[in-house]
């Protein structure tokens, strides 16, 4: 028998159409996203403004404006649409001023905004596509670039309290009585702009959780990989490391837990890279505190953990009936 003959489709357009699949709409945008997170971050930023002044607002402001523009010249030098309007460039901006002393020099704060953008997201490709979080690339360029500009102790000299991590870092625990855990809660304590009002930063994140904008393993597995680690060096010696509360309470570790490690674009997707991040970045937190010669290591050790993202991401439960 003569198999029959399939004659090719004269019209090549018509053989290459796809239909579109049957998607569930959702109402859930990149905007809308960007807006809860500033919402996020509204508590932290009033709390900024009682402590620190007018400086708080004027550096927010600052890195913010730059940021929008940094993100408009860059579109535009691309041919591409400028939808600055999606507030993701203000995010980012506000997440880098947050990193910084409330007096930082403006120039330190315009170079790092622009580094946001321009190194942080556009040279890989624009918002989404980036393997590491925006803000701690242009924070880890200016803390290595202009240690002093950075430094939080010497740029808030005038207020009566101290750093407390600086305090352990180069004086001991010993130095560390003068702290009380309530008072640091309340971001009674010299830190990053945003990041040490630990009580506002932990209702963002709360906030953000709640509202399903930002899901709850890479914040409880960071949270827990601090408290582990910390408290593993204190069970060894009492007298030379501090207990989990101190660490918890100090620096930008409730900032990085709710905010940073969570950047959609650098961490993880499945719930087991998620935990494994999480995990990883808490416990190089402690690891950079102990060992390293900056005082807060959340910056670094988020870093860290974002560049064996697309290693956790390989991580995945076998199916069932595999083996």
């Amino acid at each position: 028998m003569t198999p029959p003959v399939i004659k090719a489709m004269s019209n090549i357009a018509v053989r290459l159409t796809v239909s579109p699949a049957p998607h569930w709409r959702s109402r859930r945008t990149l905007t809308k996203m960007m807006q809860y997170h500033l919402l996020a971050l509204l508590p932290a930023l009033i709390m900024a403004f009682n402590m620190f002044g007018l400086s708080a607002l004027s550096t927010v402001g600052l890195a913010g404006s730059v940021a929008v523009i940094t993100e408009a010249i860059c579109l535009k030098m691309q041919d591409r649409d400028i939808n600055v309007d999606n507030f993701t460039a203000l995010y980012e901006g506000i997440l880098f001023a947050f990193l910084l002393p409330a007096t930082a020099p403006w120039w330190v704060v315009v170079c790092g905004s622009v580094l946001t953008i321009v190194m942080g997201r556009t040279v890989f490709g624009g918002f989404g596509t980036n393997p590491i979080c925006a803000p701690l690339v242009a924070w880890a360029f200016c803390r290595l670039s202009w240690p002093a500009a950075m430094d939080i102790d010497l740029n808030l000299s005038h207020f009566v309290i101290n750093a407390p991590l600086d305090q352990l870092k180069f004086f001991g625990l010993e130095s560390l009585d003068q702290f009380n855990y309530m008072d640091l809660f309340l971001g009674q304590q010299l830190g990053g702009l945003g990041s040490s009002q630990i009580i506002a930063v932990l209702a963002g994140g709360i906030f953000l959780i709640a509202t399903g904008w930002v899901r709850g393993f890479i914040p409880a597995a960071f949270l827990i990989g601090v408290t582990v680690t910390s408290g593993v060096f204190w069970m060894i010696d009492p007298e030379v490391y501090a207990n989990p509360m101190f660490h918890l309470l100090t620096g930008s570790v409730m900032f990085g837990a709710f905010f940073l490690a969570p950047d959609v674009a650098s961490s993880p997707v499945g719930r087991i890279p998620q935990v494994l991040f999480g995990l990883i970045a808490g416990a190089m937190v402690i690891i950079i505190r102990v060992y390293g010669v900056y005082p807060d290591g959340v910056p670094f050790a988020i870093m860290v953990a974002n560049l064996l993202t697309p290693l956790l991401d390989r991580v995945r439960p076998k199916p069932f009936g595999g083996r």
